[in-house]
């Protein structure tokens, strides 16, 4: 965390960013105690977040495009209709996550652990993910390969 959140305890943070919740750009909040805090819709593309606990916060509706998410705790999180393109979610606890439409293009997510997650509507393109821990999708990936594998029974 930078120097100037450094000092900040967990009430005193969660309430800068409900004031500034619109202003979190490329912020350095990486190891903030940001358990069930309220960031919906917030504007945190290329905020760094790596190893933050977000358990439980609202980050529905969130801009977290190009974010390092890299090892955070977002289980019980609600990211549903996040921007999640380009981010990196590379070893993230997503546990029982509502990741409902989200988009996830181009986000890294080696690693990540997404057992119980809610991938309903989620819309991923770019490259393979060489490991989903507990994934289930059930977006349009998944519904063409199922509808191939029903043209072949």
């Amino acid at each position: 965390m930078d120097a100037k959140h450094k000092d900040l305890g967990h009430d005193e943070l969660l309430e800068l960013l409900r004031s500034n919740k619109a202003s979190l750009a490329g912020e350095d909040l990486s190891h903030a105690d940001l358990r069930g805090a309220d960031l919906s819709y917030a504007s945190l593309k290329g905020a760094n977040l790596g190893g933050a606990d977000l358990s439980g916060a609202d980050l529905s509706g969130a801009g977290l495009v190009e974010a390092n998410l890299s090892g955070a705790n977002l289980s019980g999180a609600d990211l549903a209709d996040a921007e999640l393109g380009g981010a990196d979610l590379s070893g993230a606890d997503l546990t029982n996550a509502n990741l409902s439409r989200a988009n996830l293009s181009e986000a890294k997510l080696d690693g990540a652990e997404l057992s119980g997650a809610n991938m309903n509507g989620v819309e991923r393109r770019g490259p393979r993910q060489r490991r989903l821990n507990g994934a289930e999708w059930f977006g349009p990936e998944r519904r063409l390969a199922e509808r191939r594998q029903a043209n072949r029974d």
